[in-house]
């Protein structure tokens, strides 16, 4: 018995052959010489696929060349109000409006901020800003919180008279406001609301509601169908769903809703000016009054300082959040 294992390592040994030494330089040399066309043999194929592009192509050129030239269109404007308003007014007179400033000063900025007049006050843009910030603030809570509910309902929950209520919606979407000016001004004037903030803050939050409803609708249909039925056979209701589940994915989308509401609330001036008394004006009525004073010198420096200060929120919310945006508005408009 202890001599099977033996027997069997020496059953399983085969003799090996013999291999002839290959001649390896031949095989170089049969691979490197090259046919009578002028082209490698069929033993070691070229690069395939199609030719790199050049990096300074024509259309290169061209591509580059155009976006430079529109950049270039939007950022001079810029420049020449950042500059003007680094300079006193003995500089702008001299009238180079694209040179340098010879000699940096911020008291165009401080008296734009807190000294310039808007009609009968003289506290600059500092009042008109708090005033912006007690109506963005509010208003888009408001309007984006109803507006991701109504898209929600109108993607998952078919409920009856939903398109019915989705039709009306965008309707109303694309309703002249200015056709809806002084039926609003009769209602809040009814409702004790008219020249107030929060009048002002409904009126923002009911234009904004049908096509932030529209973006989170297209967000939310979108989303896997799976995930909803799952959820609910889990015994998940409508609250649970939205808050467990959808708010979790909607950042990109929530973030769109923030830029487009933001922009157009900051920016406003007409609701501003109709719907609000000179006490509470946004900031924009505030600058306004500022740049068309007719009292005193004109004061370019101080007017580009106020524009810039008034500009600041929406182009801040741009820079920080311009990535997520292009992420919503795709996933907005993939489905709907």
């Amino acid at each position: 018995m202890t001599k099977t294992p033996h027997l069997l390592k020496n059953s399983l040994k085969f003799p090996q052959p013999e291999l002839e030494p290959v001649d390896t330089t031949v095989a170089v040399a049969t691979a490197a010489t090259p046919t009578p066309s002028g082209t490698r043999s069929d033993l070691e194929p070229g690069p395939r696929g199609r030719k790199p592009a050049r990096r300074f192509s024509r259309r290169n050129l061209f591509i580059y060349g155009t976006l430079t030239l529109v950049a270039l269109y939007y950022l001079l404007p810029l420049y020449v109000m950042v500059v003007t308003s680094l300079k006193g007014m003995p500089e702008i007179r001299l009238g180079n409006i694209f040179a340098p400033p010879l000699e940096i000063t911020f008291e165009p900025w401080v008296k734009a901020w807190s000294e310039a007049c808007t009609g009968l006050n003289c506290d600059g843009l500092s009042r008109g800003f708090w005033n912006s910030v007690r109506i963005l603030v509010p208003s888009v809570i408001l309007s984006i919180a109803i507006a991701s509910v109504n898209g929600y309902a109108l993607a998952n929950w078919r409920f009856k008279g939903a398109e019915l209520f989705f039709t009306i919606l965008i309707v109303g979407a694309f309703i002249p406001y200015q056709v809806m000016i002084y039926p609003i001004v009769i209602m809040l004037r009814e409702v004790g609301l008219y020249g107030s903030l929060t009048g002002l803050v409904l009126v923002h939050s009911v234009f904004g509601m049908p096509i932030l409803t529209l973006l989170f609708r297209n967000y939310f249909a979108s989303v896997p169908e799976e995930l909803f039925k799952a959820a609910r056979v889990d015994g998940a209701g409508f609250w649970a769903i939205y808050f467990k589940i959808m708010l979790p994915m909607s950042l990109p989308i929530f973030v769109v809703a923030i830029i487009l509401q933001v922009t157009g609330i900051w920016n406003d001036f007409l609701f501003g000016v109709i719907y609000t008394k000179p006490d509470l004006y946004p900031m924009t009525v505030q600058l306004n009054n500022i740049v068309n004073s007719t009292q005193g010198v004109k004061e370019y420096n101080v007017n580009m300082a106020a524009t810039i200060l008034t500009g600041l929120v929406p182009l801040s919310i741009y820079f920080l959040s311009g990535k997520l945006f292009v992420r919503g508005i795709a996933a907005g408009a993939v489905k709907g």
